[in-house]
């Protein structure tokens, strides 16, 4: 079947080659003066940073998804790529020891073939920290920590962002890896939860090296996180014809590159491709909308440990005490295993 959606897509292009999703052109609102306590006014209260956050969200809520070009750094780029692959190959061992455990370490993508979710762990040393054995974690670095107060720390380049979309009560929802290697195969269209009116959660994927269309970048249908073509990819009638009239992006990327994106939308991974492709790994996280109550109908790619255990806000107070040199500021959290 993903192999008939990916020609039915083709079908709607005009040279056979689906177009690149592109960071948008977005022009800041300037300040504006006056009195009084209209629009404004609100305009004026707001920071540089939050006045492109808003107009966003104002995307994100119109196409579902958004590119933001350069949200970390290289440096932490390829040293967070650098960590991710190591905690890969440490949880290999570890589930060859005993499959049992592989929910520890592996989320939605549990078991794929050359595809999956790597659940990280907020602890220094990661997975080597586990369950207290932490003798020989190296205690000066933290790379995931760097990585996520460059994004969500004061200042951070998804801070405002992910504010003014969930607020500071969003909780944490996802904390993982998705990491392809050549011959993984392509997806088959989904949205990653059930559909619901109001947006449930909002998710990062952020590129870790360069994703080139050999990698398997994701595929994005734009404007269908809305109830309208939720129904149309629900019936077998209409969901074919969807796909050859829809408007469809392509998300190559350049290292620390990210993609946030309404977890209602229609979307795929692509092949990453046996001979052309190389691994690779994009750093996922998300938060939920406090507006939306009760299950999601999708348990996401966090260690069951970390489940309903910190917001925005919390993640906003470790940083800061992270930034101000408390190199502990996440363990009160601890590795996010059950004990």
């Amino acid at each position: 079947r993903a192999l008939k959606e990916e020609e039915l897509l083709l079908r709607s292009t005009s040279n056979n080659k689906i177009k690149e999703l592109k960071p948008p052109k977005i022009k800041i609102p300037s300040q504006k003066s006056g009195t009084g306590f209209g629009a404004s006014s609100k305009v004026k209260s707001m920071s540089p940073m939050e006045r492109l956050a808003s107009e966003q969200a104002k995307i994100v809520h119109r196409e579902g998804v958004i590119r933001i070009n350069q949200a970390l750094s290289e440096e932490v780029s390829d040293q967070l790529r650098e960590y991710v692959l190591e905690q890969q190959s440490l949880a290999a061992i570890e589930t060859e020891k005993d499959l049992r455990i592989s929910t520890a370490f592996y989320g939605v993508e549990n078991q794929r073939k050359n595809r999956c979710d790597l659940q990280l762990s907020l602890l220094r040393g990661g997975f080597a920290a586990d369950k207290g054995a932490d003798a020989n974690v190296d205690r000066n670095t933290h790379v995931l920590a760097d990585a996520l107060q460059e994004l969500l720390g004061q200042g951070g380049t998804l801070r405002s962002l992910y504010e003014n979309l969930v607020t500071m009560e969003g909780e944490f929802y996802e904390l993982a890896a998705v990491i392809t290697n050549p011959g993984s195969l392509r997806q088959q269209i989904h949205p990653d939860l059930p559909y619901k009116d109001v947006a449930p959660l909002y998710v990062i994927f952020l590129a870790l090296q360069d994703v080139t269309e050999f990698m398997g970048p994701t595929t994005f249908l734009l404007r269908t996180h809305t109830a309208k073509e939720n129904a149309k990819f629900n019936d077998h009638t209409q969901k074919d014809e969807q796909l050859i009239t829809a408007n469809s992006r392509l998300a190559t990327l350049k290292k620390g590159d990210a993609l946030l994106f309404d977890a209602r939308i229609l979307h795929c991974g692509n092949a990453n491709d046996a001979e052309k492709g190389s691994d690779r790994a994009l750093f996922n996280f998300s938060f939920r909308n406090p507006k939306v109550v009760g299950s999601l109908g999708y348990k996401g790619s966090i260690r069951p440990g970390y489940t309903g255990m910190m917001t925005l806000g919390d993640m906003s107070e470790a940083l800061a005490a992270y930034s101000e040199g408390d190199k502990s500021s996440f363990d009160k959290y601890g590795d996010g295993i059950f004990k």
